[in-house]
């Protein structure tokens, strides 16, 4: 089971080509088990940097969202009382950032539920300065097959 970042979540749809061969391994290696999970927090930064312009889109942010929403390869986590109490009581090792807390949650928690299955894959891309999202405009999302 994967649990995608959001920046990897933008990537991996977009085929921006910024995954390391190592993560679209273990991408492609977890759509071969079914699809990749993402926390439903994912939709919120995406559309959050969109309106802040830290984000730009081949198309508008509410149809990205909605051509990524209908990935059968993808599946969004809610974010439920108990992700949102978990990623709350992380230490302060743990990422400051809001939603990156809650997507850890997600990790954990699902690791939690698959003990008995392979062990889950977090595919969180390094500390970058600045904004990861410039550099680029991103393609609507589409239908992804899995990756040798």
């Amino acid at each position: 089971m994967i649990v995608l970042d959001t920046h990897a979540l933008v990537w991996w749809v977009a085929d921006a080509g910024k995954l390391s061969a190592r993560a679209k391994r273990a991408i492609g290696a977890a759509l071969r088990e079914g699809p990749v999970t993402a926390s439903a927090i994912s939709l919120f930064e995406i559309a959050t940097a969109v309106r802040r312009g830290r984000l730009v889109l081949g198309v508008s942010g509410e149809q990205w969202l909605a051509d990524l929403s209908l990935l059968p390869e993808l599946h969004f986590e809610p974010v439920s009382a108990g992700i949102a109490q978990l990623a709350g009581s992380f230490d302060d090792a743990a990422p400051g950032d809001p939603a990156d807390r809650i997507i850890a949650a997600v990790a954990r928690r699902a690791s939690a539920a698959r003990r008995n299955r392979r062990s889950l894959n977090f595919i969180f891309p390094a500390r970058a300065a600045g904004p990861r999202f410039r550099s680029q405009k991103f393609p609507p999302p589409r239908r992804r097959a899995a990756i040798p």
